[in-house]
């Protein structure tokens, strides 16, 4: 797509560009491809990058677990000494030269992988929404093509419009995510429950919740419109370099009844937030560019102690991931 051509907006907690885009919904491909192709459509085909998430920048840090945490999962993680750390934080959209302060690069991303001591690995997937637009990997790829569909010369009610009425998360989901000063400096939120294990076998849902030890640091719409282009990714490695930027992550933790299973609707700020332990991010990598095209951040890659819950849009993130990943290694 030329740029000039695109028009950017702010639809749903995840930022698109609004264009017409003829529907790709093959009978022969899956939902995951689904969603891929309407990406590629909406953000143009960049040849390896991301299908979404595509501005991005690799750190390495360590994670020590509290005592705490140790309590309520028998996660290697969580049991004994520091472990070494991948981090990739990014933009949205599928766009790799989008602004960092454009509206449209909300929900900024933070993805982990955590070197385990056996030489496995554990992923976790985060964003700074505090929850999600759709709760199915269907109505996501559906939000998409709504997307496409709405564009300035379309009807009222637009597709959009009509998603939208259906889907009520899906109009206030992205007014949860803001603009930061840093990408050290914003609350990063796991919007899929989990499980955590005990070494009694007892269950407990939660979601996970990283929050900058300095404290959020939030622009005003029109103080990140000033910003330079490129100045989270910049901005990230000095900070560090000086003094590493510390999260303390945090899993809040479900009560009875609360649901599970999707992802638009979060839980009481009343539940129960166990402190886990503290993430230090101490380095951008020497070469941030090519170690990212490497990275594959998969929400199902875990280990004993943290299992998946029932919220589908976790297995519909793995299938779409894997689709991504598998087009931009071509």
């Amino acid at each position: 797509m030329r740029s000039s051509s695109i028009k950017y907006t702010l639809a749903a907690g995840v930022a698109f560009a609004v264009a017409t885009v003829t529907p790709v919904f093959a009978e022969e491909a899956t939902t995951a491809e689904q969603t891929i192709n309407v990406m590629n459509k909406l953000f143009g085909s960049h040849p390896g990058k991301r299908a979404n998430h595509a501005k991005g920048v690799v750190a390495e840090g360590s994670f020590i677990p509290s005592a705490e945490a140790a309590g309520i999962s028998k996660a290697s993680l969580f049991q004994g000494p520091p472990v070494p750390v991948t981090i990739r934080f990014s933009d949205a959209t599928g766009v790799p030269t989008i602004p960092d302060g454009s509206k449209n690069a909300n929900p900024h991303g933070m993805s982990l992988k955590f070197k385990l001591v056996d030489g496995s690995e554990m992923d976790v997937v985060l964003n700074a929404l505090k929850y999600f637009p759709v709760a199915t990997g269907e109505a996501f790829r559906d939000l998409l093509q709504a997307v496409a569909d709405s564009g300035p010369d379309a009807a009222h009610p637009t597709a959009l419009e009509r998603f939208t009425a259906a889907h009520p998360a899906a109009a206030t989901a992205g007014g949860t995510a803001k603009t930061p000063s840093s990408l050290a400096r914003q609350t990063y939120n796991g919007v899929n429950a989990f499980v955590f294990v005990d070494k009694d076998g007892k269950r407990q849902p939660f979601r996970f919740r990283f929050v900058p030890v300095q404290g959020e640091d939030i622009l005003s719409p029109e103080d990140a419109a000033k910003r330079e282009p490129n100045y989270l990714m910049a901005e990230i490695g000095p900070r560090i370099a000086v003094e590493p930027a510390r999260f303390t992550v945090q899993a809040q933790l479900a009560a009875p009844g609360d649901p599970t299973n999707d992802a638009t609707k979060p839980w009481p700020e009343d539940r129960r937030i166990v402190d886990l332990g503290v993430l230090t991010v101490s380095k951008v990598v020497p070469d941030s560019a090519e170690a990212e095209k490497a990275l594959l951040f998969m929400p199902n890659a875990l280990t004993d102690g943290v299992e998946v819950s029932d919220d589908p849009l976790i297995d519909a993130r793995v299938q779409a991931y894997a689709v991504s990943f598998g087009r931009r290694s071509q």
